[in-house]
């Protein structure tokens, strides 16, 4: 019951931050004696272990990666945040790889963070352009793919203002990674969003269920309903930019991608959490999938 009720506090009434610093405590993790990540050449190798030092204290991380040698890039959110090694790809970028064939396609990544994903996605796609709405997000995505030997075309993108989101590319991928549930127009985002994958979307987001969707959209959405999550704005790493986030149901979301021209839909993995359950999907216009 413990266990249940902080959670429920996580996601409902405090700051991820203020949860961190009364739940948990922050540990320093060493720079050495990670598995290492061999992704090709890279200027890491060629690193001290004092300039990592350095890396990892100039700009605020919150999560890591590791070189060669398995030395720390990067550092965890707090203890139980990001406190283990991100892998690079990721698995679900394996997945779009193998159902899409990326290696001659572009890829648009909404939300970069701190530039893992990128990299995975750098690995696999002929190109991509990635986007995050904080400039420090930008900026350590920048630095993180520059020192493994990529350098992605990123910018900052504040994907609830309009005028943001017309100077996004055409692209044939979208990756779509824990964005979704921080918005609070979702649907009229997926809509205009929709309109830029040429090929398909990987969407991987929290959902509400029948129970906590008790809100319903005035027009033109008011056939939908949704759960208000409540978030911390601007200054909160892992929140939204605004002061809440509407969740939509996992049906929904499916027939609002069947509805926007993507209606091959694979659901990759569904975790039905209590007060956070979530989803990934790969959506394609009809076709468009391999292996389906």
């Amino acid at each position: 019951m413990i266990k249940k009720f902080l959670a429920f506090l996580k996601f409902n009434f405090i700051s991820k931050s203020a949860y961190s610093k009364i739940f948990r405590r922050e540990d320093k993790l060493p720079v050495s004696g990670f598995t290492p990540t061999l992704i090709g050449p890279s200027q890491l190798e060629h690193l001290t272990d004092d300039d990592f030092s350095r890396i990892n204290e100039i700009l605020p991380w919150k999560c890591f990666t590791s070189d060669g040698h398995g030395r720390r890039f990067g550092n965890l959110a707090w203890k139980g945040k990001r406190d283990n090694l991100q892998s690079i790809p990721d698995p679900r970028i394996v997945e779009l790889d193998r159902l899409f064939n990326l290696s001659d396609k572009s890829v648009l990544e909404l939300g970069c963070f701190e530039g893992v994903h990128t990299l995975g996605i750098a690995l696999k796609a002929e190109s991509i352009f990635a986007v995050d709405s904080r400039i420090e997000n930008v900026i350590k995505t920048i630095v993180r793919a520059n020192l493994y030997g990529f350098k992605p075309s990123v910018s900052v993108c504040d994907l609830e203002k309009n005028e943001d989101v017309k100077r996004l590319p055409t692209v044939d991928i979208i990756h779509h990674v824990g964005v979704l549930y921080h918005l609070t127009d979702p649907i009229s985002h997926l809509i205009q969003i929709g309109k830029l994958a040429r090929y398909g979307f990987l969407l991987d987001t929290h959902y509400a269920t029948d129970e906590m969707a008790t809100h319903q959209f005035n027009e033109p959405h008011s056939s939908y309903k949704y759960y208000i999550h409540r978030e911390h704005g601007r200054d909160e790493v892992f929140s939204g930019m605004y002061d809440h986030a509407k969740w939509l149901k996992l049906n929904d979301i499916k027939e609002i991608l069947s509805q926007i021209g993507f209606s091959d839909i694979v659901v990759y993995k569904d975790d039905k959490k209590q007060f956070a359950p979530r989803v990934t999907i790969y959506a394609a216009r009809p076709g468009m999938m391999r292996n389906l």
